[in-house]
């Protein structure tokens, strides 16, 4: 980026090459799969260690199943012992090199079963597993203990999560990239006057915006004792196709999700915080910004002329701030802030998509179950792709759904179910996702006078 001021500057206004700004965005991609890579779980040494020259032996030997239980015989003993016949009848155990699978018929109720058998493998074992209830089939709930290598290994959970030096640097970076992003979507040149009338104005509300959300979601980790990481920006280079200077912020939860409930809480406190902050940034940008004509093509991120007609909440405000002005062929070129505010309405909507590890597709998970969740999110995609072909501009979205998995990670208890309130506020977020992301039909433009 400091390459890209110092071009600016020097060449008088005058834009890089394509060809450095790709090399520059190849950079910024690097940076992002470092980052990417960094929050992960890190492997165990054992892992890494150089194996043992192995021992010349003269015939192949099939491998010793005993070997691969992680429970010897009288550590299995111990572990029947844990599921009274009142609570979880064990009918038997099924072996895996990383956990052991108990499958029984529950005599309680969910929250009161994962309680009891929890605290008593705990008594057993220590940390030495994750004790997961989950459900395949309606009706046929089961136990699984999954070795949990941190504690095998190093006998405490220990690795590093605050790193606020680390999350500091690319604050600072994303704020010069994204104060960058609104010069240029303005085409000014980096000046003082400049930076304070339209590169501020745009980078502080979208910073505002990413930090609310991660950090709100950072905040319910911790209250439900959830391992996270800070949330850690991440900058990129404003191109033409991708004005933003940022895709955001993410945080990465570093142990498992206690239950349904807290992954409901979790998906709905980012899409909530962002909606407390974008729609009003949106609706005050939408007052100062002015009205131009109607391109024959345009964009989500055409921000000089916007058609207000990409979606039912954007054709709402835009006739509530601009008024008469907004006809059938005119756009919206939007000021500094109501871009960030835009921005923060297409991210939110975009998280709001019931897929996966989304927050939309977390609450779906949290309110349906994970498997059903998966099937919807299925389904989700292919809709927004049949959407894509009527409305191109939703094509970048439906593409970037088909690469995102639709099957979640279960929580730890995700038997229990979440309560009648949760699942109001579930149906909600998806109609606010309508709202947000279906074009505005034909009958509220006409009455709208667009």
């Amino acid at each position: 980026m400091f390459v890209m001021v110092v071009w600016t500057i020097v060449s008088r206004g005058q834009t890089m090459p394509t060809q450095y700004s790709l090399v520059l965005f190849a950079g910024c991609l690097v940076l992002y799969l470092y980052l990417i890579q960094r929050g992960r779980i890190e492997r165990s040494t054992m892992d890494t260690a150089p194996p043992a020259p192995p021992e010349p032996i003269s015939e192949i030997q099939p491998p010793n199943l005993a070997s691969l239980r992680p429970l010897n015989q009288a550590e299995e003993s111990s572990l029947q012992t844990c599921f009274p016949w009142s609570v979880f009848y064990l009918k038997h155990l099924e072996y895996h090199p990383q956990g052991v699978v108990c499958r029984g018929q529950l005599r309680t109720t969910p929250e009161a079963a994962y309680r009891t058998i929890r605290e008593n493998v705990e008594a057993q074992f220590g940390d030495r597993f994750h004790v997961i209830f989950q459900e395949y089939y309606p009706g046929e709930p089961f136990f699984e203990l999954v070795v949990n290598p941190a504690a095998t290994i190093e006998g405490k959970n220990s690795p590093v999560l605050i790193r606020p030096g680390f999350a500091a640097a690319l604050f600072l970076l994303t704020m010069f990239t994204t104060t960058w992003a609104g010069l240029q979507v303005v085409g000014r040149v980096p000046t003082i006057a400049a930076l304070l009338e339209n590169g501020f104005p745009y980078s502080i509300p979208v910073l505002l915006f990413f930090a609310a959300r991660s950090f709100g979601q950072f905040i319910t980790a911790r209250k439900y004792k959830i391992a996270i990481t800070l949330p850690y920006f991440v900058p990129i280079i404003p191109l033409p196709f991708f004005p933003l200077g940022t895709i955001g912020a993410f945080t990465q939860l570093k142990s498992p999700i206690p239950d349904r409930k807290a992954l409901f809480d979790i998906g709905l406190v980012g899409a909530f915080m962002g909606l407390i902050i974008s729609i009003p940034l949106l609706a005050w940008g939408l007052v100062q910004s002015s009205v131009v004509a109607l391109p024959n093509q345009g964009g989500l991120f055409n921000f000089q002329a916007l058609d207000p007609r990409f979606s039912i909440l954007l054709a709402i405000f835009g006739k509530l701030a601009i008024g008469r002005e907004l006809t059938p062929d005119a756009a919206i070129r939007l000021n500094p802030m109501a871009i960030a505010g835009w921005v923060g309405v297409m991210f939110t909507a975009f998280n709001l998509m019931p897929i996966g590890q989304l927050d939309g597709g977390r609450m779906i998970h949290a309110v349906f179950g994970r498997r059903m969740g998966a099937r919807i999110g299925r389904i989700s995609r292919f809709l927004l792709l049949g959407f894509a072909i009527v409305y191109p501009h939703l094509l970048l979205w439906a593409v970037l759904l088909l690469l995102l998995p639709a099957l979640n990670e279960p929580t730890l208890n995700d038997v229990l179910e979440v309560d009648s309130f949760r699942d109001i506020v579930g149906l909600l977020a998806l109609v606010i996702l309508m709202i947000l992301v279906l074009p505005a039909p034909k009958f509220l433009t006409t009455a709208l006078g667009m």
